[in-house]
């Protein structure tokens, strides 16, 4: 090899060195300016004492300071005190390679980093437990908040360096003992204290799951606030754990059914479950770090006043249910709770969660204003505002409704998806017969509201309460008919503040709880929004529903004159109860004041016996007097666009000469009654016989009567009720004889007798508790119209098992179990025979 060619070589190694030495030196300055200004491993255990955060009610009021919020409820403990369960918990789902890595795990950055180009965002942060420990307790509060690469390097950094200071054991001490869970509660001893009312020592594995779930967002995953979300992420830890290999899938089960007790350890604080309800807002809102800062006050729109008269209300109420001498046996009401607000602004003035925040035994903590409950005919309102609009009904080219409608309250059978029959009841077990859609609501009557249901449609009503701000209502495939009734689910706040929609004259509101936030030095640093949103109902339709509400004569007929719904003021309320006593409700207002009640058992056992009107009522009505005390009446504003009608009470028609009721009855313009009251009519009647008279009867054998003549599917409650049905007219009757012989020569229409008892398909289960000679079904059996069969026979599976004349047979056939079909036979006066469509049923037999 010649000089040259080593000098070439010797000139290009040198040119190489040059190069990388100069990346080294780039690289290195690059991280040192990364790296700069980083505190030491050793300021772990030195921290500065933040600022007090005040959050006072609407006045100034303390309700709750919060002293050093980046500790606060805070008390460390030795690793050793954590229970197993919690730290194999928090590793499985925090950081499952926690023991491996040298305090940042390449892998996990690398998925996370992935996963941010994906989606164009940030959506995954990859820190280990120890930089979660760098980033919380080093970092300062600016360099928290930004989510960079820079700081994910410095963060890093830190945390390669703890890890050669400190022990993993440490490590995850300090980190279990920093970790904010919400509820003020940093550490995982101050969270069990705050949830569960007991020490982090007795924690057992389901309450470690759901504690190590809320690490990634506290205020999502509040068991308090929000169970069923906080109960799937639980899932989702025992899941990790069971995949890294902590725990068995049957003990994963057992942990994920096991019942939770929630309670906090008595501390001083004003209307805990609200407070608790600012934090998690304030948390979604400005975040978790820059409540660790503290220095802030924090003015929410609570009225301490009105909330000390609502926990004093529920106290004395649930007291008094408890301690009634005829409540019946196994009466269990352990909890209630109230939501009070501002119409005109959704301004949150009162929140009661349950009687006792700190009572462990009723789940005290549990926050019942939040809590996912169905409403029962609570939700009725907004079904009759849809039936009532004119411009909804147009659009979906429907009939619209008025509250002069006039329905048929009877037995009715309605189908559903599924093909099962669905029956409802009156809450007193009665039909009514005709009533108008007034008497129907204010009574609260269950067949009226879903005859009214099925007019406008099931999406119809999902449309209109998510518009009113209920926004649990979103599936319609989820939901039948029984919807009106009260069979999704709800939360207070929300129905409380769909309400104030009647109050304030058609205007959605949402929740204000928060008024301004403020740092240290009384800058303003948060404004809530404005509670008042577009209008979702016409003021007419807000109107009607008010006015009938309101309406104590309506209401007659379901709670009787002068009930605990009445106020000394005008008032407009509804009831709801569930069929099962799970849950009841009251929800009313005044033009200024819209509260909602909610009484039950937050484990959802049932309470036995005890309805809206009996258990949320009185709470109600006490709580609307005494905070209305010292205010003038004011009365409901009538917008324009109404007119006031005189109609027949019975038909809602415009009253003719035989109308025996008439009152006044309030319509949207253009929707009142146009025809004259047909139903009271004067027949001439041949005393010889009881049929019409006709042109041949002597007029010494016409008698006059007045019959209130009813469609044909309330005849039988009239035959039930004493009231007589005028007999056909002659034509009819000639008509009927020739249809009767045209029969005799054709074969028998397939429709001439119908079983309208039990329902086509229906199952039912023996029960073994009750003696087999107690447990009969009614089998019943009908005439269409036109027949009048001189016998009808009722069949079980061919076999007889009774007889009826007329128009009606029924029966008592014992419960056997098995597949049954059932039919009637009949006679006609031709001697025909008649014969039903036969329907199936399923008697399922009980097990001792």
């Amino acid at each position: 090899m010649d000089v040259i060619e080593m000098m070439k070589r010797l000139g290009v190694f040198h040119y190489l060195l040059l190069i990388t030495g100069s990346l080294a030196a780039i690289t290195g300055l690059i991280f040192a300016s990364i790296l700069t200004g980083l505190p030491s491993p050793e300021q772990l255990t030195g921290r500065q004492t933040a600022p007090s955060t005040l959050i006072l009610d609407r006045h100034g009021r303390l309700l709750y300071e919060v002293i050093d919020p980046q500790g606060g409820k805070h008390t460390p403990i030795p690793l050793p005190a954590v229970p197993r369960a919690c730290r194999q918990a928090v590793i499985a789902t925090e950081d499952n390679r926690f023991y491996e890595h040298p305090g940042f795990d390449v892998w996990a950055i690398a998925r996370a980093a992935w996963q941010d180009l994906r989606e164009r965002r940030i959506v995954s942060g990859g820190s280990t437990i120890t930089q979660q420990v760098a980033r919380n307790l080093l970092l300062s509060p600016a360099e928290r908040r930004r989510r960079t690469l820079t700081r994910k390097l410095r963060e890093a950094w830190l945390a390669w360096r703890l890890t050669r200071r400190y022990s993993k054991d440490e490590i995850l001490a300090i980190y279990l003992n920093q970790s904010y869970f919400g509820h003020f509660a940093h550490g995982i001893e101050a969270a069990a204290q705050s949830y569960f009312g007991k020490s982090a020592a007795e924690l057992d594995l389901a309450e470690c799951a759901m504690l190590a779930g809320m690490l990634q967002s506290p205020s999502l995953y509040n068991p308090l606030e929000h169970p069923k979300a906080a109960a799937a992420r639980q899932r989702v830890v025992l899941g990790l754990m069971v995949k890294d290999g902590y725990i068995t899938p049957e003990e994963a089960k057992l942990a994920a059914t096991e019942p939770l007790h929630f309670a906090a350890t008595p501390f001083p604080i004003e209307a805990p479950h609200f407070v608790m309800y600012v934090q998690g807002l304030l948390e979604q809102t400005l975040g978790a770090e820059r409540l660790r800062e503290g220095g802030l006050r924090i003015y929410t729109s609570l009225d301490l006043n009105l909330q000390h008269i609502a926990e004093d209300v529920v106290r004395r109420k649930l007291e008094q249910i408890k301690e009634d001498e005829n409540a019946p046996p196994g009466l269990r009401v352990d909890s209630a709770a109230l939501v009070a607000l501002d119409p005109h602004t959704g301004e949150v003035l009162a929140m009661v969660g349950s009687p006792d925040y700190f009572d462990a035994r009723i789940n005290g903590a549990v926050n019942g204003a939040l809590a996912l409950r169905q409403p029962g005919s609570a939700i009725k309102p907004i079904t009759y505002a849809v039936a009532f609009d004119p411009k909804l009904a147009a659009q979906a080219g429907r009939k619209v409704y008025t509250p002069a409608t006039m329905v048929a309250d009877v037995r009715t059978v309605f189908p559903t998806r599924e093909g099962d029959p669905y029956v409802p009841l009156n809450y007193d077990l009665e039909f009514h017969g005709p009533v108008l859609l007034r008497e129907a609501l204010a009574s609260s009557l269950n067949i009226p509201a879903v005859k009214v249901l099925q007019h406008i449609g099931v999406d119809a009503l999902i449309t209109q309460a998510t518009r009113m701000g209920i926004t649990t209502l979103t599936h319609s495939d989820h939901f039948g008919l029984a919807l009106t009734l009260g069979g999704g689910e709800v939360r207070l706040l929300e129905l409380t503040t769909a309400y104030a929609a009647f109050a304030n004259g058609g205007h959605r509101v949402d929740p204000v709880p928060i008024l301004r936030v403020e740092d240290m030095h009384g800058h303003v640093i948060y404004n809530g929004s404005p509670g008042i949103g577009d209008e979702v109902l016409s003021p007419q339709v807000a109107y009607l529903i008010t006015d009938i509400l309101s309406d104590d004569e309506a209401r007659m007929l379901g709670f009787g004159a002068d009930s605990v719904l009445r106020l000394s003021r005008p008032a407009a309320v509804k009831t709801g109860t569930t069929t099962d006593w799970r849950d009841n409700w009251t929800v009313g207002y005044t033009p200024d004041l819209v509260t909602g009640v909610w009484v039950g058992n937050p484990d959802n056992e049932p309470m036995i016996g005890v309805s809206g009107v009996t258990g949320a009522a009185p709470i109600w009505h006490d709580f609307m007097e005494l905070a209305l005390r010292g205010h003038p009446a004011q009365p409901f504003r009538r917008p324009d666009g109404l007119v006031d009608v005189e109609i027949c009470a019975d038909s809602g028609l415009l009253p003719a000469d035989l109308c025996p009721r008439r009152r006044r009855e309030t319509f949207i313009a253009g929707t009142e009654p146009t025809k004259l009251d047909d139903t009271h009519r004067r027949i001439a009647i041949d005393v010889r016989t009881g049929r019409r008279a006709g042109p041949d009867t002597p007029p010494e054998d016409i008698a006059y009567r007045t019959f209130w003549v009813l469609p044909a599917e309330l005849r039988e409650w009239a035959e039930q009720h004493g009231i007589p049905q005028p007999p056909p007219d002659r034509t009819a009757e000639e008509e009927v004889t020739g249809q009767r012989i045209a029969r005799a020569l054709r074969p028998t229409p397939a429709t001439p007798l119908r079983i309208v008892s039990p329902d086509p398909g229906a199952t039912y289960r023996i029960n073994p508790a009750l003696p087999r000679d107690a447990q009969q079904l009614e089998v019943a059996a009908q005439a269409g119209d036109g027949y009048q069969p001189a016998e009808i026979t009722l069949l079980v599976d061919g076999h007889p098992i009774g007889h009826g004349n007329g128009v009606m047979a029924r029966a008592w056939w014992p419960l056997t179990p098995g597949q049954h079909t059932i039919q009637a036979l009949g006679v006609d006066e031709s001697g025909r025979q008649l014969r039903s469509p036969p329907i199936a049923i399923t008697v399922i037999g009980g097990a001792n």
